[in-house]
């Protein structure tokens, strides 16, 4: 998987969730009430933490209280480190009953758009909004595009700066930041 997310503003970090399934898939998970740079700088702080335990399995194998400590460590890796450590518990532990053990599993073999919605939807943490975002990341970022992927990511999956999705580069990033301050200003969602 190579991708051209370029959110975190840390080139380390932004090559890590382009090449690495989980760490795409848990700074997804974590791109809530914290800033998106945030989110998706988190996991590569999270496998500097557990080094060679970076994957699902062993994340899975942990007591999630020991997660807890590590996303409690400073800095956090989140806003709330301890809600987001036992969510990303969680999510392994889905990735090992259903994939494997392999983040990747949920994107490869999907070939048709509704099917990896749903796939993306099961996963704990991940509602219809997170879902459809995460679907237009794969998608736009990643080129995972099986068919009808657009209507299952509904407006994510237009051409306005709306979300991660949409960022390619700073200058994208910053489109996006204004974007969704604007829309914000207006009181409007992210889906409007």
């Amino acid at each position: 998987m190579q991708g051209d997310l370029a959110v975190t503003g840390d080139p380390t970090a932004d090559r890590l969730v382009n090449a690495d399934p989980l760490a795409l898939l848990l700074g997804m998970l974590l791109d809530q009430q914290v800033p998106m740079e945030w989110a998706f700088r988190s996991p590569a702080t999270l496998k500097g933490r557990l080094g060679d335990r970076f994957n699902p399995a062993a994340i899975a194998a942990m007591d999630p209280e020991d997660l807890v400590a590590v996303f409690c460590e400073k800095p956090a890796l989140h806003r709330y480190p301890a809600a987001m450590a036992r969510r990303a518990h969680e999510v392994c532990v889905h990735l090992v009953e259903h994939y494997d053990g392999d983040a990747g599993k949920l994107w490869k073999g999907a070939r048709d758009g509704q099917v990896l919605f749903d796939r993306i939807r099961a996963l704990p943490g991940f509602g219809q909004e997170k879902a459809q975002i995460f679907l237009a990341l794969l998608a736009k970022r990643m080129g995972k595009r099986p068919a009808g992927w657009e209507q299952a990511a509904g407006p994510f999956a237009d051409g306005e700066p709306r979300s991660v999705a949409d960022i390619s580069s700073r200058e994208a990033f910053a489109e996006v930041r204004a974007w969704k301050q604007e829309q914000k200003r207006q009181g409007k969602k992210k889906s409007e």
